[in-house]
């Protein structure tokens, strides 16, 4: 181990039992590139997040895996904060539509997607870059570090910024769209809910289905059939949309557009064509989230140096590169 201690120092240290000696901080400190100040308590009445993060499903990944996504959460909290303090982010303008967390049924989702597209002036075609448009009304974005892929995007509402952390190996510009849609629906409707429930996350779904590809609009454009013609208008809709084909799928059927048996014949075609994780489509890049690295610019122009900042927000560099880039940050294969 790189701090030459026990894994049951370590636990003790992290439950308060025992506090680490100078030489131990001293190879804290060396490992994850902080200063001590990094490991002092922080001041009190600092905003902090106000639940859990939103995880798809807490089967994906280990224990460990959830604690460290919470810690990356908690230290972007903190960089943001530093920011704030410098730069004015855009308000944050969510509307305020809670949906029912033991309600399986419900048209909540739909309507508060709606909403949505109202408050935000996005009419009611295709959303051109849906990241630019969360970020554009208060809300960060920033990809989660390698370490955390086995994890899927995630979001909490922090303090006084909302905050939804991407997979950075997902790679899949329609995919990615769709968990962006998904974690808002999460900020919008289930603020105060608890995490991890399969109702929350069936109607984020739904909210998301909706903001992207809006049921009335499309309606009459989804096939009736999953013929050569069917599957052509499919492709079709997918690039003019952004969507996947397995969203459009579930909505033809939702619709009523599909009857069981074609709704079956559609996943058995996508399953054939092994496209159940990895469609193909025209756009291959992911949209990128710019807050943070504007933000980081802005200061630049004026003289204070990241590095600067990071001290400041006590953000291990590690940690900092990932929440300050653009584009997700992974292992350069030999």
């Amino acid at each position: 181990m790189r701090l030459g201690v026990s894994a049951r120092t370590i636990t003790c240290w992290e439950l308060g039992l025992q506090a680490p000696s100078s030489g131990d901080v001293a190879a804290l400190c060396r490992v994850f590139g902080v200063g001590p100040e990094f490991f002092e308590p922080q001041l009190e009445g600092l905003p902090v997040a106000s639940g859990l993060p939103h995880f798809r499903s807490y089967r994906a990944g280990t224990q460990v895996a959830y604690r460290q996504a919470q810690a990356y959460v908690q230290v972007t909290q903190d960089l943001v904060r530093t920011l704030r303090d410098y730069v004015d982010f855009p308000a944050l303008h969510l509307p305020d539509i809670s949906a029912d967390p033991e309600l399986a049924e419900s048209i909540v989702p739909q309507m508060a997607a709606q909403q949505v597209r109202h408050e935000w002036g996005l009419g009611d075609g295709p959303i051109a870059h849906v990241l630019r448009a969360v970020e554009d009304h208060g809300i960060c974005a920033v990809f989660a570090p390698f370490e955390h892929a086995s994890l899927d995007a995630h979001s909490v509402f922090s303090g006084e910024v909302p905050l939804i952390v991407l997979n950075p190996t997902k790679g899949d510009y329609y995919r990615q769209r769709f968990d962006v849609a998904h974690e808002l629906g999460h900020l919008v409707m289930h603020p105060d809910a608890e995490p991890g429930n399969k109702v929350i996350e069936a109607q984020a779904d739904a909210f998301a289905s909706e903001l992207l590809a809006p049921s009335e609009v499309l309606h009459d454009e989804l096939p009736t059939r999953i013929d050569g013609a069917g599957k052509v208008m499919l492709k079709e809709l997918k690039e003019r949309w952004g969507v996947s084909m397995k969203v459009l799928l579930d909505k033809a059927y939702a619709l009523g557009r599909l009857t069981e048996e074609g709704y079956r014949e559609g996943l058995k075609s996508l399953s054939r064509n092994g496209w159940e994780l990895l469609e193909p489509g025209a756009i291959s890049g992911v949209e990128e989230p710019s807050l943070i690295p504007h933000a980081l610019e802005l200061l630049g122009d004026v003289g204070v140096g990241p590095e600067e900042v990071r001290e400041r927000s006590r953000v291990p560099q590690s940690y900092f590169k990932v929440m300050t880039a653009r584009c997700p940050l992974l292992p350069v294969r030999a």
